[in-house]
């Protein structure tokens, strides 16, 4: 028995074992192991808050299969996203800083769990690992691929790696990431990791009208093919109110009338 682990903890850890749980929801101990109400809504409180088992959603817990040395467990991100997507009926891929890190963009390693989904906003944890949720439209989410989960788990959903980039210029603002996505899609390009095609499928899929252009402006200036160019420029009319190519800088430069960006500076 862990230290500080009372007979309850011990008989509910041990049952949960036998039974092979991998979840437990207030109203599973009360028969088994002979709970009131209350005090089955307490047992799994102190559990929680003593780092045994990680509090989900209202009234859903994850288990460990085996309580490591120390006493303290944790799910791993793919095991605790998929457990909350599961409980609320929704989908997810993990995005942003854990994406670029995942490709080997950004060297930067988040503390935080990115991830674009169809149900919740918001900031919460399931155990350790810390989510900032991003709740977005059902035809937002797609384009993704699996990494492998831990000790058999279940996979953790990831934008893949071209849909990654789209997002970085997408969604700059959330994930500070332009002018450095330019860069990215660049070396991309260049060690044919990601094809000029699916950038502009996933463009035209999963990006605004600012994304058109922006990527648009930079695949022309890559040399690419111009059957893929007019896909980009049919998605967007002409403006008389071109965007700056690198947000937040001064809006000044010459401007590229076929993608209305404004060149203020050099990425």
């Amino acid at each position: 028995m862990n230290r500080g682990m009372g007979r309850l903890e011990a008989e509910f850890l041990a049952y949960a074992q036998m039974r092979g749980w991998t979840t437990v929801r207030t109203g599973d101990l009360r028969k088994p192991m002979r709970l009131g109400v209350d005090q089955e809504r307490k047992l799994l409180s102190r559990l929680a808050r003593a780092g045994m088992i990680a509090r989900v959603w209202r009234g859903l817990y994850l288990v460990p299969p085996r309580l490591p040395l120390g006493g303290k467990w944790s799910p791993d991100d793919g095991l605790a996203m998929a457990t909350l997507m599961a409980a609320r009926d929704g989908r997810y891929q993990i995005c942003g800083l854990n994406a670029f890190n995942r490709y080997g963009f950004d060297e930067q390693m988040p503390n935080r769990v990115c991830a674009y989904n169809n149900r919740l906003s918001g900031v919460r944890s399931i155990g350790s690992v810390q989510l900032t949720l991003i709740k977005v439209a059902d035809a937002r989410l797609g384009a993704t691929e699996e990494a492998a989960g831990v000790a058999g788990g279940p996979a953790a959903i990831y934008s893949s790696r071209a849909r990654t980039l789209v997002d970085a210029v997408y969604d700059w603002s959330r994930f500070e990431s332009l002018p450095r996505a330019y860069r990215w899609i660049r070396s991309e390009l260049e060690a044919k990791r990601v094809k000029a095609a699916d950038l502009v499928e996933l463009t035209l899929c999963y990006g605004d009208k600012g994304t058109i252009r922006r990527i648009g402006a930079l695949l022309e200036r890559e040399g690419i093919a111009e059957a893929l160019l007019r896909k980009l420029d049919r998605a967007v009319p002409p403006t008389s109110s071109p965007i700056p190519w690198i947000p937040r800088r001064v809006k000044r430069g010459p401007v590229e009338r076929r993608w209305g960006v404004v060149w203020n500076g050099e990425a």
